[in-house]
């Protein structure tokens, strides 16, 4: 008879699974060649303990095997498909998580950089003051409106920045001497390389390792050492990556996952989010950082808020560094304008800009 599905039922059935799960793994462990080595065991069991053989008819027990067999199949395909979507849910996460990562980077970024064009020189605004002159014999007391406004540096000011090169190299432009032996950035920033491929943003680093083992591993057969300046790399006893890293990292906030049993995946996190790396470890191929595209880094992944934000912020460096106004400055102008156009009665004249 069926057992009713009330709760105290259902605990006892997940207790015995989680009990004979561990007593099957036990098994597995013991046995060569994995699940046929197991199933040869039990059946090996069954023929020397109990009456499976001959206690019934031959098709009686091929048909609990067959039976069995398609029931734990759909067992199986749910726990597949449920793993499937979870991996999805994740990717997405870690797709969120990197976007906002890259985000930050650019804000920091722009803030630095615009530190260093003289961010203190063009902070603070538009003040509007009114200016009264002596009253006039008929008694009536002029109004006038000083207008105090902080001083944009002119391009005529401030010597024009070099421009940074991205991408490829213009016709009759020559590569330094010292780049010409390096890879060109693949579409991540990163390097694809004999036994890895690998991307980074100005904030961290992923690494993307095949195992190139012609079935799925286990996790306990991948070795990854996180140190501060140091990483080691080994799968199935074969040491990928072993050496001292480009710069330091946040080994608090470096994982490693194993995907499929197929792919090994790395996350570092760089101390240093303000550089593009050139390599991994010490002795491997170095890419050549001059051609990252910081740009199409991960603008694409950002929503349209956030992107709004940070493109406003890239267009606000560059405006400070050509010596223009920036995007709020412009602002204040247009407020302005508007201001002086909103009152025709009052005699602009005689404003002062400061």
């Amino acid at each position: 008879t069926n057992r009713p599905l009330n709760g105290p039922y259902l605990t006892r059935c997940m207790i015995m699974e989680d009990a004979l799960d561990g007593l099957f793994v036990n098994i597995a462990h013991q046995c060569p060649n994995g699940i046929q080595g197991l199933l040869e065991a039990f059946f090996g069991f069954l023929a020397r303990r109990t009456d499976f053989y001959y206690g019934s008819t031959e098709s009686a027990a091929k048909k609990l095997v067959l039976d069995n067999f398609k029931k734990y199949k759909d067992v199986a395909t749910t726990r597949r498909e449920r793993e499937r979507e979870e991996m999805k849910e994740k990717d997405e996460r870690e797709k969120r998580r990197r976007a906002e990562k890259a985000e930050e980077a650019l804000r920091k970024n722009a803030e630095k950089a615009a530190e260093a064009a003289g961010d203190n020189d063009t902070s603070k605004g538009v003040v509007i003051e009114e200016v009264f002159d002596e009253p006039s014999a008929n008694g009536e007391q002029p109004t006038e409106v000083e207008v105090k406004e902080d001083k944009v540096p002119t391009a005529s000011e401030k010597p024009e920045p070099k421009p940074v090169k991205i991408g490829p190299l213009e016709e009759g432009e020559e590569e330094d001497e010292a780049d010409k032996d390096k890879l060109k950035p693949n579409e991540g920033n990163g390097g694809d390389l004999p036994n890895y491929r690998w991307v980074q943003t100005l904030g961290d680093v992923d690494l993307y390792i095949p195992t190139k083992l012609p079935t799925r591993i286990k996790s306990r057969q991948v070795t990854v050492q996180f140190k501060r300046k140091h990483l080691k790399i080994a799968i199935g006893g074969n040491t990928i990556l072993d050496g001292p890293l480009y710069n330091e990292i946040k080994t608090e906030e470096c994982s490693w996952i194993l995907e499929d049993g197929l792919e090994v995946v790395v996350h570092l996190e760089k101390i240093n989010k303000m550089e593009w790396w050139s390599r991994i470890v010490d002795g491997e191929p170095e890419i050549n950082t001059k051609r990252v595209q910081p740009e199409n880094s991960k603008l694409g992944d950002l929503d349209g808020e956030t992107r709004s934000m940070v493109e406003k912020m890239m267009y606000d460096q560059q405006q400070k560094q050509l010596g223009r106004p920036t995007s709020e400055e412009q602002k204040k102008q247009e407020m302005l304008k508007k201001f002086m156009d909103a009152h025709p009665e009052m005699d602009f004249s005689k404003c002062k800009f400061g």
